[in-house]
């Protein structure tokens, strides 16, 4: 009896001891934890928790964390692009204004210093005002164009989209100014009628910017085209021509906002540095995606994908 309630506290101690060291083990690592995360917080670097242990219990916890480390250290690298990008689109913006605004007080000073101006110049000098006004106006719409799509205040509503025919009505708004110009036009739209989900108003401007932008880039070749095409699942809108093009560096960046690289296509506003991030939102908004493929002289295509509609419905 005396052997069995001896052997019984000698293992009740094993059990105790045994305990105590994992605990003692625990508490080590939770305490080291603690120490690394707080030294990665306030250093705000992007190390990642490393501590070995074979508490099964902690390594799920220790993934985690890391896994929470990693999100929180990539949000805060996002907002410090963000903020670097809204500087330097502030300080573009101030700069697009106060060209124009320069401008129009020079003319109105030179109104204003000579009150003998005949009539003739007068009206001269007071068009390029209004001009450049408008300028101005123009982009502070687009500023808050860009503000208003990035906030998501305002749902785009979505419908049935005949891609035919919007296609076709945004080409032909610039056939006249083409041919005039000696461009070649190249259009294919199949017969077959397409649908898609969107916005008319928001394709309207995203094909309006794209076009504008393929002639004013594209004039040396004078080639500008149209395809529509699609598949099972989507519609894709390309528009191209045959200039200048973007270096493959820099094709992922030109829908950046106030990405002026001076061989850039994102200068479509007056140099604002505002058309293809406008455009990009467009279609985002729209559920669909915009990519561009260019190569220098010899193609540059910026494919508009939007989700099909099979059938009418």
């Amino acid at each position: 009896m005396v052997i069995a309630l001896v052997v019984l506290v000698v293992l009740l101690l094993v059990v105790i001891a045994t305990q105590y060291r994992a605990y003692r083990a625990r508490s080590s690592s939770l305490e080291l934890i603690h120490r690394k995360l707080k030294d990665i917080i306030e250093g705000g670097t992007s190390e990642k928790l490393l501590v070995f242990t074979d508490d099964r219990a902690l390594i799920p916890v220790l993934v985690e964390i890391n896994h929470l480390l990693e999100h929180n250290q990539q949000r805060a690298a996002n907002f410090l692009k963000m903020e670097q990008s809204m500087r330097k689109m502030i300080s573009n913006i101030s700069h697009d204004l106060k060209t124009p605004l320069t401008v129009v007080l020079g003319y109105i000073e030179t109104i204003n210093l000579d009150p003998d101006m005949d009539a003739a110049k007068q009206k001269v000098l007071l068009s390029k005002v209004h001009a450049k006004a408008n300028e101005v106006l123009q982009l502070i719409r687009q500023f808050f164009d860009l503000a208003r799509l990035e906030s998501g205040d305002e749902p785009m509503p979505l419908s049935r989209i005949h891609m035919n025919d919007i296609c076709e009505k945004n080409i032909l708004a610039f056939y006249d100014t083409l041919t005039v110009k000696g461009f070649e036009v190249a259009i294919e739209i199949p017969d077959k009628p397409m649908y898609a989900w969107g916005n008319e108003e928001a394709l309207d401007r995203t094909l309006n910017n794209l076009i504008a932008n393929a002639i004013q880039h594209g004039g040396e070749a004078m080639v500008v085209g149209l395809t529509l095409r699609g598949d099972d699942e989507f519609v894709y809108v390309d528009v191209w021509d045959r200039g200048k093009g973007i270096h493959e560096l820099h094709q992922d960046r030109v829908f950046e906002r106030m990405y002026t690289l001076e061989d850039s296509r994102n200068k479509s506003y007056q140099g604002s540095g505002l058309g293809l991030t406008i455009t990009k939102r467009l279609i985002e908004a729209q559920g669909g995606t915009i990519r561009i493929h260019s190569k220098p002289y010899e193609k540059t295509v910026f494919t508009v994908r939007l989700k099909r509609i099979a059938f009418a419905a």
